[in-house]
Parts: structure tokens; sequence; C-alpha cells
């Protein structure tokens, strides 16, 4: 079920803490892997938005990484699945507004990324203006002084060598020191 109707909190979710409302809820969600980087948690991601009571009952709150996400129906069945293993009745919404962004990753899914080989999105600068159109591949000021660094050794010599790396969501870079290849998740 698709929904629009409650603001999401801006920024990363915290790991709920004992006091907090849902925390047996948000404990069980924690277990919940993105199915395309499994080290690193939906919450972590920032995909998971919420806990809450509704009209009906009680409701989970994702949203994809980016509307046409092919692992959002499995991220939808893996949260249905662990919260009906220990009896929890909920609904989960899939809202899409405001859109997901990069800046909603919490630092563990930054560093879990770099260890697993992807390098961590650059600030996603979404206070910048950027062209729809261009006709001529321009960096915006901001990234002129900002490289991605080679999640394996380090190096700030790197290259982007594909705008889409294994999913639409990441770009493929080289270091050219190393020469090892690998995916940056692009800021959003």
């Amino acid at each position: 079920m698709v929904s629009n109707a409650v603001p999401l909190p801006e920024g990363p979710i915290p790991p709920k803490q004992a006091g907090d409302a849902h925390h047996g809820v948000w404990t069980l969600l924690e277990q919940v892997a993105d199915p395309e980087i499994p080290v690193v948690n939906l919450r972590e991601m920032g995909i998971l938005r919420d806990v809450r009571n509704g009209a009906d009952g009680l409701e989970v709150v994702i949203t994809p990484t980016y509307s046409g996400c092919p692992a959002m129906s499995q991220m939808f069945d893996d949260v249905v699945a662990t919260l009906a293993s220990a009896g929890v009745a909920a609904r989960v919404l899939t809202q899409l507004a405001p859109a997901w962004s990069t800046d909603w990753m919490t630092t563990q899914a930054r560093d879990k990324l770099r260890a697993y080989g992807i390098a961590p999105p650059l600030p996603s600068g979404c206070g910048v203006v950027t062209q729809v159109v261009q006709f001529a591949l321009k960096k915006k000021a901001s990234s002129l002084t900002e490289t991605v660094a080679c999640p394996q050794c380090g190096s700030q010599n790197t290259t982007e060598i594909s705008h889409f790396g294994s999913t639409a969501c990441k770009a493929l870079y080289r270091c050219l020191n190393c020469q090892e290849t690998f995916d940056y998740f692009k800021p959003y």
C-alpha cells in the first residue's frame, strides 16, 4: 500500500531506546537487512522511517531508495515475515514523499558500506540547485573539491567509469592507485 499522508522524520533514525514508543518492534526490525546490501539493515539505510499507531492498528513505514527499486517487494515481505514470526500484526506502508535521501543513512551504514567494498555517498548537496537538462558534463562547484575515496585502499585518486553500477542507485568507479573497481552509492 502506498501512502503520502504523514510527514517523515528528517535525517537518520537512531536506534530506539527501551523507553521509546514501539521499542520492541523497532528492535525486531533491526534484523531486517537490505536485500541488495546485506551488511546494513533498513533503519541504517534510512528506508525504515516510522513505526506508529494507525487507524487500523500498527503501521510500519518504509521509503524506497528510488521509486523503481526492484528490492522493495522483498523488503516489504521481510518486514512482514519478521514481525509475523514474533506474533506482531502490522501493515507495511510505502511512503514516497518526501523522497528518500542518502542524508537519511546512518554513520554506521556508511562505515559498513565502506567495509563491504562500496564507497558511501558524499553529502547530497540538497541545498544545491542542479540543472535538469545539460548538454555537456559539468561538475557542481561543490563537487570539484570532493572526491570519492577507494573503499579498498583509501586513495582519493579515483574516477567514475560508469554512471550506473550494479544497481541504478550506484555508480561504478575505479581506483587509479590499486586498480580495483568499486560501487559508489550515489547521493540523492
